[in-house]
């Protein structure tokens, strides 16, 4: 096996251990590892567990990337703690330990075939069914001797780490614990197979560690169904609630942190939810006492499934509840990515469109107009172009011809197929209207289900697409006329959900452009230009273009100069399984996803040391239009876990499905260009500023 191979292995195995937690952190796999071997044979036989799982996917040919990650080995994990802390070390048992081991692998990849489907997770359903199968089994196989180790904790822990550890065990255990405190400790434990005061800690401190989120949720799961207990009068017997404790825990972190954004919505429905979780655990004991099974974390599987369930049938778009689509196994980089992508980009829209000329125009009416754009028709713009002193036209303004926006090119503000053309209606004379022809010469193009757009008022004989003509985004598709209802030569556009000529209008903002206050550019992203505004696309400079049009298999070479002395940087373009384009710095590991389309570059994600170059890269060219334009300011905001390390914002965690106090604020200006006609250089500036409470700090 090549070096690459082994450390992706052992990759795997560690996140094997982390997946129980939804996790991957390598402080958090060495704390789970250290407390599955407090027991040393259930410690054993679950790293042999892991082992034998990853190897048969990758003798199957399973996908690589889910079994590094430890999607199917942290099932197995689980099977052979379990079945490690059962049975005694015999040549029979470690037979067993194969076969489980295999066995759950097959489970594993069939649910996920079979529920995954329906965009679910397979949890830990895999090892419920692989050790109760095996249970069940092994009480016909009389050569497996059941293990007494477990009733003699001390002996096992002196045979471990000698007299030292069982000090640190019996003093632990000596320590004035609150009852519940203890509880707790006894149930994080219970998840890998140690329901004891020290395994409890040592996760705990993992947990804290890895995340300030996902272990308050833990807290919050464990005492809401404490609390219901004691509500109801339920026994509350320190062995059995240990074993069934964690159920509440992982409800927590799951759904809490997880599979949806935390937020104050989500830790309310942990809440509602524990109860139903406590209710299914007392149920399911008396079902499954009738088998000796246990039921293990049967009950957080359930209703963790049935809530994901749930949330696929609902209808419309709930802010309250948000399930993570990209998921970054960590409570907090789901929180703040999800957060900053809500201020970079809107997510109720997705189609990016650009305006529907070149050039600098005016909003002449906007949404909710004085005028046209009223009731079902009231978001729509009126563009037209104005001179430095205002005006429209030039000479005597009494012909179409003299006014600047006459004649010039309309072009389809997105990809699409052309629905509906109208090109023949005659255009008016300054002050005449068409009511007759309301929309004049007009062009419908469809972008998507539900989604068009309509350019109105054309000139006669100008449109040069016709009805079902694929066009592209900037392509010409006719002239600005005086047509239909239009006293004076003007652009009308409008989206719309139907694809005819006189639909109603329908809410939907540019994707970018530049808005200029005098001679000063602003650019906007995701928003709707207003009344008076003037506005353009960006054009591209040519050198930027160049620079940042980077094709998969382009390298990226630089000379980095530090203390250490001067050293060569590569980053190469690369393309993922879902087309996602990345820089990568193969030397060291570290990626970036980036976007670029004809006007922009920008970064949406970096994972990798903060020490790398591409780091540095990553945050300076973290958004930059390919134009260039003098005055300029770009600003931007980056996720805070992309700027902050995790000690500089313990308590922003704790308080963040709340509040966010902290931000982190990209800001990048035009300085210099050489030439704008012929451009050899521009030098830009970006700086970072980190602020709380809205001041800026260092």
């Amino acid at each position: 096996m090549k070096k690459e191979n082994l450390r992706e292995f052992a990759e795997g195995i560690l996140n094997s251990y982390t997946q129980i937690f939804f996790a991957r952190d390598p402080v958090l796999a060495f704390s789970l590892i250290a407390v599955s071997f407090l027991s040393f044979f259930s410690g054993l036989s679950g790293l042999l567990a892991v082992i034998v799982t990853l190897g048969a996917g990758l003798l199957f040919g399973l996908d690589k990337k889910s079994i590094y990650n430890g999607i199917y080995g942290f099932n197995s994990l689980l099977v052979g703690l379990g079945l490690g802390l059962y049975f005694e070390p015999t040549p029979g048992f470690f037979l067993i330990l194969l076969l489980s081991s295999v066995l759950t692998l097959f489970i594993a990849v069939s649910l996920q075939g079979v529920i995954g489907k329906y965009g679910l997770p397979f949890l830990s359903v895999p090892f419920i069914l692989g050790v109760w199968i095996i249970l069940l089994a092994t009480r016909q196989f009389e050569n497996l001797g059941i293990s007494e180790k477990g009733i003699f904790r001390l002996n096992e822990l002196y045979n471990l780490g000698g007299s030292w550890l069982v000090n640190v065990y019996e003093t632990i255990n000596r320590w004035p614990f609150p009852s519940t405190l203890k509880l707790y400790f006894m149930s994080l434990g219970a998840i890998v197979f140690q329901p004891n005061v020290l395994a409890g800690i040592l996760i705990a401190i993992g947990l804290l560690f890895y995340s300030r989120i996902a272990f308050t949720l833990s807290l919050i799961g464990f005492y809401t169904a404490y609390l219901f207990y004691l509500l109801l009068g339920i026994s509350l017997a320190e062995t059995s609630y240990s074993y069934i404790g964690f159920n509440y825990i992982l409800t927590a972190i799951a759904l809490g942190g997880y599979f949806l954004v935390p937020s104050r919505w989500t830790y309310l429905w942990i809440l509602l939810l524990t109860p139903l979780v406590a209710i299914l655990t007392v149920s399911t004991e008396t079902i499954f006492n009738v088998f000796s099974l246990p039921v293990y974390a049967l009950p957080f599987n359930l209703i963790v499934l049935l809530f994901l369930y749930v949330l696929k049938f609902r209808t419309g778009e709930n802010l309250r509840l948000r399930e993570v689509y990209v998921q970054q196994f960590m409570p907090e980089r789901n929180l703040y990515a999800f957060q900053n992508n809500l201020v970079r980009f809107d997510f109720r829209f997705t189609f990016p469109f650009s305006l529907p000329f070149w050039g600098k125009w005016t909003v002449s009416q906007g949404h909710y107009g004085e005028y046209t754009h009223r009731e079902e028709w009231k978001h729509a713009w009126d563009f037209e172009i104005r001179d430095e002193e205002g005006k429209t036209y030039k000479g005597a303004g009494d012909s179409p011809a003299d006014y600047y926006s006459y004649g010039r090119d309309v072009t389809a503000p997105g990809d699409g197929v052309v629905e509906e053309v109208v090109g023949d209606i005659e255009d008016n004379k300054i002050g005449d209207v068409d009511l007759v022809h309301n929309w004049g010469n007009t062009v419908v193009i469809r972008h998507a289900d539900y989604l068009y757009s309509k350019l109105s008022h054309l000139a006669k004989d100008s449109v040069t697409v016709e009805k079902g003509q694929h066009v592209k985004a900037g392509e010409v598709i006719g002239k600005v006329g005086n047509s239909g209802r239009s006293p004076y030569p003007h652009l009308h556009f409008q989206f719309q959900a139907t694809p005819f000529i006189g639909s109603k209008t329908l809410y939907y903002p540019f994707s970018h452009y530049l808005r200029f206050k005098g001679i000063v550019p602003e650019f906007e992203t995701w928003a709707i230009p207003r009344k008076d505004d003037v506005v353009s696309n960006i054009d591209p400079n040519p050198l930027l273009k160049k620079a940042l049009h980077l094709v998969p298999g382009q390298k990226l070479q630089f000379s980095v100069s530090g203390t250490a002395g001067e050293k060569e940087v590569v980053f190469i373009a690369e393309t993922d399984a879902l087309n996602q384009t990345w820089l990568v710095n193969r030397a060291t590991g570290s990626r970036a996803l980036f976007v670029s389309d004809d006007t922009q570059f920008y970064f949406t994600y970096y994972e990798g040391k903060k020490s790398d170059f591409l780091y540095y890269f990553f945050l300076g060219l973290y958004r930059i239009p390919k134009g260039y334009y003098q005055n300029l300011e770009i600003r931007d905001t980056i996720p805070l876990h992309q700027v902050l390390r995790p000690h500089q914002r313990i308590l922003q965690d704790i308080v963040a499905p709340f509040a966010l106090y902290n931000r982190v604020e990209y800001i990048l200006n035009y300085m210099e260009i050489d030439n704008p006609t012929l451009t050899n250089r521009i030098v830009t500036s970006s700086r970072v500023n980190r602020k709380r409470f809205g001041r800026q700090y260092e």
